[in-house]
């Protein structure tokens, strides 16, 4: 972050200057080689003990290091500031004065003395402190005009989580709060906490079609742009079909849309959109549709949001799949932070007019067994869900719309099947009873079912029965 500061001025033609007590000068330029940089130009003094002042006879028997090293580096670096004039300068690292001052109130005076001196002086001041030992120096942090903390949290699985904080900066308006970060070839790259509040546009005024009439039906029209549906059903029951299906939709339109796969191989979800006969190819040569597999133990939240933001604003981003929300949770700290998060994200996507799609894989398979791992349906502005039942032997599948903020809906119950030709809907399941418990019971000789694969209808006797 440091090297990237200097790095930065030198392009605006500034004098910087980078004082290193800790690193050699060439372990600064191996570390600015990994990153394709170039420190000819910066201008790097080395304040480390020289090699023969650490032999037996070069040592102190009399004075304290304090005495003699810390006025010794202070003074070296108050006279190159003074003839160099740099506009940026760097210390590094501030552990090193802290354990040449011994005393706190004499380090203190020490730092107080370096600010006053470079106030003056139209120079901005980078001091790097190693917090490796955890020594929090809340009396430097009062010194200071601002304060922003690096931290690498080690989870349990996966990669590290870098996140940043700026907790100080006199007289400037800052985000507070974490970020995260990542270090990549060419620096720190900072994905800013999102803030739907910053983005408000006028909201859209059209309506999201599947092209399935039983399923518009269903939702009363359609879905409105630029809401949120939530859909929620067992494994297997056909959540990513029905998102990726109004995926596909749109970029058949025109529109650009994109899938986020945190459970799916994106080999796999292709092979069966095109088992359904989607031309999946042809949409993602047109680049208006993209799956991106996504790793939730090598990518933080931060990264995740800062990709969608991408699209959003620099794609035109109109359809939003995230498959599925059990996915982004593994890659949450903590389910209270995973709703908040996804809050501001649905919030922000609103306001731009993205209609987002939320697949969530519930425990169980039958009836009142079914389990969410954690309640976000008050998030959604609608919320579809399926669920499996058994009739004459057979496993089912049936679709029903609980909720719709923006307008009516069917409250009906029909069966839906995903074939070589689609995904089927049938007609209202009037005759049964029961349907959502899994085990239904059948009411009437009219059952509303699809026919079976051999194009036979439902055995209604059996049905009849039952009933008597």
């Amino acid at each position: 972050m440091a090297l990237q500061f200097l790095l930065n001025g030198k392009e605006n033609g500034e004098s910087v200057t980078y004082f290193t007590l800790s690193e050699s000068r060439e372990e600064l330029r191996l570390a600015a080689g990994s990153h394709g940089w170039s420190l000819d130009h910066i201008d790097i003094q080395e304040l480390s003990p020289d090699p023969e002042e650490l032999l037996p006879e070069s040592q102190y028997t009399v004075f304290h290091p304090a005495e003699i090293e810390l006025a010794q580096t202070t003074r070296a670096i108050l006279d190159h500031v003074e003839s160099r004039r740099p506009s940026r300068v760097v210390v590094d690292s501030l552990s090193e004065l802290r354990m040449l001052a011994r005393e706190p109130l004499r380090y203190r005076r020490q730092i107080l003395a370096l600010k006053q001196f470079f106030a003056g002086r139209d120079c901005t001041v980078l001091l790097l402190d190693d917090r490796t030992a955890d020594v929090r120096d809340l009396q430097l942090q009062s010194i200071c005009h601002g304060v922003i903390t690096l931290e690498s949290i080690q989870r349990d699985f996966g990669t590290q989580r870098r996140r940043i904080a700026i907790s100080k900066l006199r007289a400037s308006v800052y985000r507070g709060g974490f970020h995260d970060y990542e270090i990549r070839h060419g620096g720190l790259e900072i994905f800013p906490r999102l803030v739907a509040a910053e983005h408000r546009t006028a909201p859209a005024d059209s309506v999201i079609r599947s092209g399935m009439k039983e399923l518009d039906n269903l939702l009363g029209g359609g879905i409105d742009a630029g809401t949120s549906t939530l859909i929620a059903g067992p494994t297997g029951a056909g959540k990513s079909t029905i998102a990726a299906w109004y995926a596909f939709e749109a970029a058949a339109r025109g529109q650009r849309a994109a899938i986020f796969a945190f459970d799916e191989g994106k080999n796999t979800l292709l092979t069966r959109l095109k088992a359904m006969g989607l031309d999946i190819e042809k949409q993602l040569n047109t680049h208006l549709l993209s799956i991106e597999q996504i790793d939730p133990a090598e990518v933080s939240p931060g990264q995740f949001v800062g990709r969608i933001r991408d699209l959003v604003e620099k794609e035109e981003l109109r359809i939003l799949v995230i498959d599925s929300l059990n996915g982004l949770l593994n890659g949450m700290p903590g389910e209270q932070h995973l709703t908040l998060q996804l809050h501001e994200l649905l919030s922000y996507l609103s306001q731009q007019g993205v209609s987002t799609f939320v697949c969530m894989a519930q425990s169980g398979a039958l009836g009142s067994a079914m389990q969410s791992p954690v309640d976000v349906s008050y998030l959604a502005d609608t919320v579809i869900l399926l669920r499996y039942f058994e009739f004459e032997g057979a496993v089912k599948k049936a679709v029903s719309v609980f909720k719709k903020r923006s307008g009516p809906h069917e409250d009906t119950i029909r069966e839906f099947r995903i074939s070589s030709s689609g995904i089927e809907i049938g007609e209202p399941l009037a005759k049964f009873r029961g349907v959502l418990t899994g085990v239904p019971e059948y009411l009437g000789r009219e059952g509303g079912l699809l026919e079976s694969d051999d194009g036979r209808e439902p055995h209604k006797d059996d049905g009849r029965e039952r009933h008597k």
